[in-house]
């Protein structure tokens, strides 16, 4: 019988890769023989504020271009959808390391019932998508009046 110094980071890491497996991530083989996880998909970050008049949602899209992105609403919900191009690998190039995720993205959001979506806007502008969703009159508050009398 061999004994086997019992190592708990590789108990873990064992513990991972089965965990991994599971949930199908996708992983490719490293020349040590482990798996190397790798990141197919990404998911823009945004920040969602709101004012007296409006709504609004801007999302960080770097490196994407106007063309690749597509904003739809429908039955109360945002989608915003699209895709960051991998550069082409050129042969004189090495690459050390590629930590920036690439791939198709899609993001949704719930509307409230506040919303009046026929004035919805959105620009686009040095990798950030910034939508416009205006509240509706019956949304916005209104002062009124008490008579004394």
């Amino acid at each position: 019988m061999t004994l086997v110094r019992w190592d708990p980071f590789r108990e873990l890491e064992e513990m991972s890769d089965r965990l991994n497996r599971m949930i199908s991530r996708p992983a490719v083989p490293a020349k040590n023989g482990k798996e190397a996880l790798t990141v197919a998909d990404w998911t823009p970050t945004v920040d969602i504020s709101e004012t007296e008049g409006e709504y609004q949602i801007k999302a960080e899209i770097p490196e994407v271009k106007k063309e690749d992105v597509k904003v739809t609403l429908e039955d109360g919900v945002l989608t915003i959808q699209g895709e960051r191009k991998q550069e082409k690998e050129e042969k004189e190039k090495k690459y050390h390391r590629v930590e920036r995720s690439y791939g198709s993205f899609v993001r949704s959001f719930t509307l409230p019932d506040l919303v009046d979506e026929e004035k919805v806007k959105a620009e686009f502008k040095d990798g950030i998508l910034n939508l416009h969703l205006p509240k509706s009159e019956k949304a916005k508050p209104k002062a009124i009046e008490v008579k004394v009398g």
